[in-house]
């Protein structure tokens, strides 16, 4: 009989993507003016435009991360949303239209992971919703950014650059962090088991000097009524 996979999320891991959210908010206004200083060296060259594609990927990491390491429904576009509202929070120069960027680019790795029925969790799988983050972004800067104004040459480029920046960080980079992480907790939880056990140890032995006790009471009374009898 095959064990139902539960659905719903428990405290701690909302706790868990609060924590992760409030990580990556930080970070992605990290990124925003690390590709602005890009920007500012590659101007002189012409390849300004090509600063925000290096970079673009780090901004998918809070939805891929949190989707591999709650494996559930909605962890990705939620996980996106909130690092993107702390972002704004924190005052990224952009406005309140970063929330609404990371709606879409959640939603491009929750269709992903959806269409593995939130069954597949593996490097292949992570990797394909940075690449379903990395379309869907891609898209609305056209809405957004006006790319349709500019050279196909130069999307194709740009398109290549955001691809690869998001399989790196949000795929490849996710996956490791992830998997550090189930590492850590995997040892916290055997610390806890080996306190527990410890515990019950004790009680054991608490238990088993209780008897010896109340045995030597035992012994001592035979002794007083020895005592008495003579």
């Amino acid at each position: 009989m095959n064990e139902k996979k539960e659905y719903g999320w428990k405290l701690q891991e909302i706790i868990l993507v609060a924590m992760l959210c409030i990580v990556f908010g930080v970070v992605y206004l990290a990124g925003v003016y690390l590709a602005s200083f890009l920007s500012t060296l590659l101007t002189p060259v012409g390849l300004a435009p090509l600063a925000n594609e290096l970079v673009f990927g780090v901004w998918f990491m809070a939805s891929t991360l949190a989707a591999y390491i709650l494996q559930k429904p909605g962890a990705a576009i939620v996980a996106e949303v909130l690092a993107a509202l702390i972002e704004v929070l924190l005052g990224n120069m952009y406005g309140p239209m970063v929330i609404v960027a990371g709606i879409i680019q959640g939603a491009g790795g929750e269709i992903v992971f959806a269409a593995g029925g939130y069954k597949k969790f593996d490097r292949r799988m992570v990797c394909l919703a940075s690449v379903g983050c990395c379309i869907t972004s891609f898209l609305w800067s056209f809405v957004r950014s006006g790319y349709g104004k500019l050279a196909v040459p130069l999307l194709a480029v740009m398109f290549l650059i955001r691809l690869v920046s998001s399989l790196i960080f949000s795929g490849v980079l996710s996956k490791a962090i992830g998997d550090g992480l189930e590492i850590s907790m995997s040892e916290e939880n055997k610390r806890m088991r080996q306190h527990r056990m410890s515990r019950a140890e004790r009680q054991q032995t608490i238990e088993r000097l209780t008897k010896e006790m109340k045995e030597a009471a035992r012994l001592l009374q035979f002794e007083l009524a020895a005592q008495l009898r003579d």
